[in-house]
């Protein structure tokens, strides 16, 4: 995981080997899987989870054995029901639970799924180990596998390009480094009267001063 360059793909891009480390004195029971979207708009982990979904079931395995538990649930907001259902079928015979979660913002947030899924409150200040829980996001979960299972370091990531007079909204597997320019390209190019190009989600991101930036893990 540390070899491969494997962080956290949710957006805060923590980096993974030190979530799997857990500090003395603290004991993991159990791995919470977050297919939540992080914000309004992005539709990433929910295009991961449709199309890979056995491949991210054999990452939250990987990721159980690295931290020594034995049960992991992953949580998905119910207006996602084809990743649900897909989840789910890729799951059975495991011991990861998939749970359809109301949707409700800020939920993709660690603490606040600990709370819908485990009615474990993380302290203010603390973390998720602090109640006996590591998060991982679904497409870190998949980039585990790879690296893992395909010796392939982290070279690329999901994102979602949008708005609303975009011609083409869609989902791209982009290796790291591409120019944002030319995903906006492929999504239609910029439509007329544009306010801003947002790089993140529309209540975190950051506006982008030029579209000649790559994309970043």
């Amino acid at each position: 995981i540390l070899g491969a360059g494997i962080v956290g793909l949710g957006g805060a891009t923590f980096p993974s080997h030190v979530k799997l480390m857990v500090p003395k004195g603290k004991k993991a029971e159990f791995l919470v899987v977050n297919g939540v979207e992080c914000e309004p708009y992005l539709t990433a982990d929910e295009a991961l989870m449709t199309s890979q979904s056995e491949e991210i079931i054999s990452g939250i395995q990987v990721l159980m054995k690295g931290l020594g538990v034995e049960k992991a649930i992953l949580g998905i907001e119910n207006n996602k029901p084809e990743a649900i259902e897909k989840m789910k079928k890729a799951a059975e015979g495991s011991s990861i639970a998939v749970q359809a979660l109301k949707v409700q913002y800020p939920q993709g947030g660690e603490k606040q799924l600990v709370q819908a899924l485990l009615k474990r409150e993380v302290p203010s200040g603390g973390l998720p180990i602090d109640v006996g829980v590591v998060v991982f996001n679904v497409g870190t979960a998949l980039a585990a596998y790879e690296a893992v299972m395909r010796n392939k370091p982290l070279i690329e990531r999901v994102v979602t390009v949008t708005g609303k007079s975009l011609a083409k909204p869609s989902n791209f597997m982009v290796r790291i480094g591409t120019p944002v320019a030319y995903l906006v390209e492929k999504a239609g190019g910029l439509p007329e009267q544009v306010g801003k190009v947002i790089n993140g989600g529309p209540m975190m991101g950051k506006a982008l001063s030029s579209l000649d930036v790559p994309v970043v893990k």
